[in-house]
């Protein structure tokens, strides 16, 4: 069978789907012939065609998820152990919930940094336009009116006449910045180093910190209502959170501490992976049988968490870059103005 590539956005429907379908208590091989009448893809339709060939066969429906090669691991681990619990429609649930996650933080991200992006690059260009097109207008009325700039204006001016000389080579550059910004958006692989370089710095402070230890809950949540023995479910959790050594650390003494028989509350506790607060709660919800149901709460609280602190960043961010643009253009024009005022009134 041909291997398809299945996006995040897709699995997370196709496991909403799926629990929807146990839920309803639909055969699951007729509701995998079901989604393959409804889908557009011709790749994607042909892969649950070929899974529900399967099924009608016998085949169990995480084998015939192994045998497409398109589905993750985990998504197929998760699935054996829903399957051998009696909870496979709790572990799709959980997973469709674990992605719904994950796009929310993504597009959330996205948003802060495309728009101060955005009006970064504005006021650069409001900027460069201000100093190589606008500037040498005044020149040449400083010197029909036989006067000459010192101090500020005139390195402004020399700042001018530099960026205007090297117009080419700003475009250049410019262009194959552009080139490698269209190359990383285009490559999964580029945009996945490029991020994990980043997390490997900053991944134990700030909200990079925040963001995966929101994904780490929401993993760990999913592993637990899907009925994982817990050493298995925060070694998923794990890879969902690869931040930097610190952090790495942290969950791998934390492993451990489990695989030696410590309570799940007491090995994150002790190696400070959740706050005391958060500890308690799981410590609690262990205690009346709802270990999953509090993991999934706290992983909900962290995502909040998360995306508040994504969203005060961008509002710091957003006013700054407008108060730094408004203060340059206005020292540049007064540097300018200012001498020419003098002049005038001279003149008068």
């Amino acid at each position: 069978m041909k291997k398809v590539n299945l996006s995040k956005e897709y699995l997370s429907a196709f496991t909403l789907q799926m629990s929807l379908l146990i839920h309803a208590g639909i055969n699951l091989a007729d509701g995998m012939h079901l989604l393959a009448e409804d889908e557009k893809n011709p790749s994607v339709k042909a892969l649950l065609i070929s899974m529900a060939n399967q099924m009608d066969d016998g085949v169990q429906l995480s084998e015939a998820m192994r045998n497409s090669g398109s589905f993750p691991d985990y998504v197929i681990n998760m699935t054996i152990t829903g399957e051998a619990t009696g909870r496979t429609e709790a572990a799709f649930q959980a997973m469709s919930d674990h992605y719904e996650t994950q796009r929310r933080l993504n597009e959330r991200i996205r948003s802060a940094i495309l728009y101060p992006a955005v009006l970064l690059v504005l006021m650069l260009i409001i900027i460069g336009v201000l100093l190589i097109k606008v500037l040498p207008i005044f020149e040449t009325v400083y010197q029909q009116l036989g006067g000459n700039l010192k101090g500020m204006g005139a390195s402004l001016f020399k700042i001018g006449r530099g960026l205007d000389a090297a117009l080419p080579v700003i475009g250049i550059v410019t262009l194959l910045i552009v080139l490698i910004g269209i190359f990383v958006w285009c490559s999964p692989s580029a945009r996945y180093g490029i991020v994990k370089g980043y997390k490997k710095i900053f991944g134990d402070r700030g909200i990079t910190k925040r963001v995966g230890m929101a994904r780490f809950a929401s993993a760990l949540s999913m592993g637990m209502l899907s009925g994982l023995p817990m050493e298995e479910a925060m070694k998923m959790a794990m890879n969902f959170h690869e931040e930097s050594k610190v952090i790495k650390n942290r969950y791998e003494e934390c492993l451990s501490k489990l695989e030696a028989g410590n309570p799940l509350a007491d090995s994150l506790r002790e190696t400070k992976i959740f706050a005391p607060m958060y500890c308690r709660m799981i410590a609690l919800g262990v205690k009346s049988g709802a270990g999953d149901s509090i993991m999934a709460e706290i992983a909900k609280r962290l995502e909040d968490d998360a995306m508040q602190a994504i969203d005060e960043a961008v509002a710091r961010i957003e006013p700054t870059i407008v108060i730094i643009t408004s203060v340059v253009v206005g020292v540049i024009l007064l540097a300018v103005m200012l001498p020419l005022m003098n002049i005038m009134s001279t003149i008068a």
